[in-house]
């Protein structure tokens, strides 16, 4: 057997091992593999709740290296992400590289391990420069510390809802020639269904078709300008399993609705043009999903 059928059926073995972890995913699974084992940093572009980070943890668990997460925000200055002296010491000690408190970005480079920044459209200019040097070199020169060189499994990931304008920031050109870039989209219906009997447990799997098909309706109702994630199906399920446990509800169906409501609502976004409210459609979601099957009668919106 060559080297190269070797490593091939290696590489294979490791990523049927990395995919027991995960419900569906395999094509993301195999680009953002190779693309991190060929030592690259990667950029996952796609709205909330779509198993972006899911896939990297799964692989740097499989790897035995740390995963460290940031939140990309205004207050990820570049000396949140690089780090710090502490001030206290410095008082009694002057600065050395004793005192000083490593972030996020050293923590990942000094231990060889993943940073994954959530939302990088949302962080200061400044602080991506910061970032991109690293990415570049490999290495960042830390005042009265040093330069601080990256382990070998060091890797730069990123997030981004390309959807949410909110905050956001406009990503430079110089950005994207960094970054190999994946378009992380929903899952398929069977998919989802499987990711939350996963997550919840359930047995129960009308509850949970149920759940899955409202809340992907969210996604393509025309006065939803933002519709849900599975993680609005994953506590639609759990919710509606305690409520059952109540007994108080005469139907099924009602069960499912207050479940719907109290998971959704704050899920979804409404168009500006609507008047409707988020109660208002996901109770017409509810309505059509359980009262418009063929031979049914569709109700007319509620208020």
């Amino acid at each position: 057997m060559t080297s190269t059928t070797t490593e091939s059926s290696t590489g294979r073995a490791r990523r049927d091992a990395i995919a027991e972890s995960l419900v569906g995913r395999r094509r993301e699974l195999d680009l953002v593999l190779a693309a991190v084992t060929a030592g690259r940093d990667i950029l996952l572009e796609g709205p909330p709740g779509t198993g972006k980070s899911t896939v990297l943890r799964a692989i740097t668990g499989n790897w035995g290296i740390p995963f460290v997460l940031v939140e990309g925000n205004a207050e990820l200055t570049p000396a949140r992400l690089v780090g710090h002296h502490n001030p206290a010491r410095v008082l009694r000690e002057d600065y050395s590289s004793d005192n000083f408190v490593a972030g996020p970005l050293v923590e990942a480079m000094r231990s060889g391990g993943f940073l994954y920044i959530e939302e990088l459209n949302r962080a200061p200019e400044d602080t991506l420069n910061v970032l991109l040097a690293s990415m570049a070199e490999r290495e960042v020169a830390v005042p009265r510390v040093g330069t601080i060189a990256a382990e070998p499994t060091f890797r730069v990931l990123a997030s981004m809802n390309p959807f949410d304008n909110v905050g956001t920031a406009r990503i430079s050109d110089s950005v994207y020639d960094r970054w190999c870039r994946l378009a992380v989209g929903y899952q398929d219906e069977s998919e989802e269904v499987g990711i939350v009997a996963v997550r919840t447990g359930s047995e129960d799997r009308k509850l949970i078709g149920d759940a899955v098909a409202i809340t992907r309706a969210t996604r393509s109702h025309p006065e939803l300008r933002r519709g849900s994630s599975v993680r609005g199906a994953i506590d639609m399920v759990a919710i509606a399993v305690e409520l059952e446990k109540l007994g108080t509800y005469s139907s099924r169906e009602n069960l499912v609705l207050d479940a719907a409501l109290l998971s959704l609502s704050a899920r979804v976004g409404v168009d500006e043009a609507s008047e409707a409210g988020p109660e208002q459609v996901i109770t017409e979601i509810w309505e059509n999903h359980f009262f418009s099957s063929p031979g049914g009668q569709r109700r007319v919106r509620t208020a």
